[in-house]
């Protein structure tokens, strides 16, 4: 049966992805594709699929993808207006199940990358290159395993166990799919065997983009963004010195990565999206659309939103109404000086809550502000390009790799660089203050459930700031004073009611058997 595909779009979940993207980011054509025959014809085919595979990532990244994790977590109180989004995994009650849309989507959008990438892998290399093509299809081959590694490393990181040297070759992760065949029901791999095929595509992402070289803010993947990924991978796998290596190499690039350290260069990076923090930076243009979330057409899956809504009406003007406003105990690590409290958190902004108005009583998140050449008027939309690694991140896991390693001179280098650049005290390297810088300079990027799991955390309570007691935000036990014990089901995310309903060879982890 003949399958008209367009870019990689293709064997979808029952949904449609982003069927309105940018032209110029995306050009509009397609490839025909016939089960069991060639996908890939010409170089030109290569570089429509490769298209579909940058978008496939890039859909993966920011919205609920990263919100979800961090409105789980205690960096942020949902209001009186948020109308129950990302409410049952910010109670993290009876009603966070399997069948969630913040597990469903987690889960759909990596396979569905994973479906592009593994297609493409399996017909590129089917394809007779001619001596010119060659490098291209060389550098697509890297990108299309560094694409599934990446994907793999999510899946892995919030469906499965933390990864342990003594239980990981037991524990159930993920269904490990290399290969594209719509009838198969794939079981679970383990834990292991999930983290030694994402080395494996690392190491041939690696090999095969050598040759590329970092770039401030590239929009695909280069050698440092393999190495930034590796660091991420050995930082799981608690192998201290790889991960201290490979976050060094990416720290010492030629690129010239580099921290701001003013407000002009915190404004250029995080309003502008043109600073030089950005190992990785991908594309966005004004004309895009702004619907494109791959489930309902409602939202856009790539804007971290809900922090602000900005809007406008005749009754408040420009006004903001977040559904989440950071915590007492996120805002209170900050020294007033500190460049990122300055440029992320707002208290001077009209903001309305439950009809009230409200201007100096309490923070907003504005990490996510937007862009203003992502905008036709001037209300703030939220739409930053989206940042999927940061050098900031680099200098978080050298400094926790080499805590952990013995090496706390080299460790406390490392943090104290990021302090300085920061505006923040110079602290000494403990794993106290370690754990904070991560909160700090990581907030809203999604990883704050990642942080305190591997860290075998929990938290106790999540507070809210002062002047936004009842009448901003809610305030009963299963919000402010939420509790979630290191040892709760809730970090190991439950594997989707519908995979399991129409795959009988997945299993529930045996913690979300009791629902």
């Amino acid at each position: 049966m003949k399958k008209n595909l367009k870019y990689l779009l293709i064997l979808g979940l029952g949904f449609s992805t982003l069927t309105s993207c940018d032209l110029d980011l995306f050009p509009e054509s397609s490839v025909t594709y016939n089960d069991g025959e060639p996908m890939i014809h010409s170089i030109g085919d290569v570089n429509k699929l490769r298209n579909g595979m940058h978008q496939s990532f890039r859909v993966a990244q920011y919205g609920q993808i990263t919100m979800a994790p961090e409105f789980m977590c205690d960096g942020f109180n949902a209001t009186l207006d948020y109308g129950n989004n990302y409410g049952s995994i910010h109670r993290l009650d009876a009603g966070f199940t399997a069948s969630d849309y913040e597990v469903r989507d987690m889960w759909a959008l990596n396979y569905f990358g994973i479906k592009n990438y593994n297609l493409f892998i399996e017909h590129i290399a089917n394809y007779e290159a001619k001596a010119a093509e060659k490098e291209v299809v060389n550098v697509a081959t890297g990108e299309a395993h560094f694409y599934r590694a990446a994907a793999y490393l999510q899946l892995v990181r919030h469906f499965a166990k933390l990864y342990e040297p003594g239980t990981a070759r037991q524990d159930k992760a993920v269904p490990l799919v290399l290969t594209y065949n719509k009838e198969d029901k794939p079981a679970q791999a383990s834990v292991e065997e999930v983290y030694e095929q994402i080395k494996a595509d690392l190491d041939i992402a690696a090999e095969k983009l050598a040759a590329v070289k970092g770039k401030v803010g590239s929009t695909t993947p280069t050698i440092d963004v393999v190495n930034a990924l590796y660091a991420r991978y050995y930082l799981d796998k608690r192998d201290w010195s790889n991960a201290a290596s490979y976050a060094e190499k990416v720290i010492a690039s030629a690129a010239g990565y580099a921290l701001s350290e003013t407000k002009e260069q915190m404004e250029q990076e995080y309003i502008n999206d043109n600073g030089k923090e950005a190992i990785m930076r991908l594309p966005a243009t004004l004309t895009e659309s702004g619907s494109q979330e791959p489930f309902d057409g409602v939202g856009n899956n790539v804007v971290n939103n809900l922090y602000t809504r900005a809007t406008s009406s005749n009754t408040y003007g420009l006004h903001y109404v977040p559904y989440y406003i950071p915590s007492k105990k996120l805002v209170d690590l900050y020294e007033a000086d500190d460049l990122r409290f300055k440029q992320w958190f707002r208290n001077d902004l009209k903001v309305v809550i439950n009809g009230a108005i409200w201007t100096g009583e309490f923070y907003i998140f504005t990490k996510y502000h937007g862009n203003p050449a992502l905008r036709n008027n001037t209300i703030p939309n939220a739409r930053q390009k989206v940042k999927p690694f940061l050098i900031s991140e680099m200098y978080l896991i050298a400094a926790e790799a080499y805590w952990n390693d013995g090496k706390n001179e080299e460790s406390k280098a490392k943090l104290n660089e990021l302090q300085q650049k920061r505006g923040a005290t110079e602290t000494e390297a403990t794993p106290e203050n370690i754990k904070n810088e991560w909160f700090k300079e990581t907030v809203g990027e999604g990883m704050r459930m990642i942080c305190l799991k591997r860290w075998k955390d929990g938290y106790n309570g999540r507070p809210c700031q002062e002047g936004a007691e009842d009448a901003v935000i809610n305030t009963n036990d299963n919000y402010c004073n939420k509790v979630v014990d290191h040892r709760a089901k809730f970090w190991t995310w439950p594997i989707p009611a519908r995979e399991l309903k129409v795959n009988a060879n997945l299993e529930q982890h045996a913690e979300w058997l009791d629902i």
